[in-house]
Parts: structure tokens; sequence; C-alpha cells
């Protein structure tokens, strides 16, 4: 638990520095849980933050399998229905973080669910 919010405050800063506005982290509803929910020039951008000391079980991003994307995604249409933002542009994006390099992964994966 710790490890992970060592990794989600990177994340943040990170993200700030590549202009996202930041607007909430931790958003939890029955189906899970997104890391941090942001702003990017305009779209509304679903985060997924992973990190990993090395490569012993591959690249941080892998491990963000078909389920996860499932319940991601059932997260972030709960979050459109409870704030109204249905005919905003939205998209998933990564946050990997290995070691000390960080990186950015724009649309690592799209929704399917409709609402």
């Amino acid at each position: 638990l710790q490890k992970g919010k060592i990794g989600e405050a990177k994340a943040i800063n990170y993200l700030k520095k590549l202009g996202y506005t930041i607007i909430q982290t931790n958003f939890r509803c029955s189906f899970g849980e997104i890391d941090i929910i942001a702003q990017d020039q305009g779209v509304l951008v679903f985060l997924e933050v992973k990190s990993r000391k090395n490569l012993a079980f591959g690249y941080p991003s892998e491990a963000i399998g078909y389920k996860k994307q499932l319940n991601i995604s059932k997260a972030a249409i709960t979050y459109i229905k409870q704030n109204n933002l249905f005919n905003t542009p939205m998209r998933f994006d990564v946050v990997e973080i290995l070691g000390d390099d960080i990186k950015l992964i724009k649309d690592a994966f799209s929704s399917n669910i409709r609402y």
C-alpha cells in the first residue's frame, strides 16, 4: 500500500509537469478504483499507475490485463454518470514507473462499455 502511494505521488508530480490538471485521486466504486482522474486539454483522463523496482516480473503496464481494464472502464462510466459528464471526451492512460524511470502511455486501452 505504501509503495503504491509513493508511485501515485510520483505520477501526480509527473502529470502536473506535463500540464495535466488533477481532478481526483483514488476514486472508488463497486467496480474498483481509478488511481487518478485528470484533465488534459479538454479530455477527461482515467489513469492507472503501475510501478516496479525491476523487470523481474515484466513491465509494470503488462500487469493491466483485460479484467483490470474492464473494471477501470466500469468505474470510469460510474464516475461519468455521477458527474453528468456524458459529452466529455475521455481516454485511458497508464503511468508506468520502473525504478527511477517514469513513462506515460496515452490511450493505453479503450473501453467497449457504453453508457
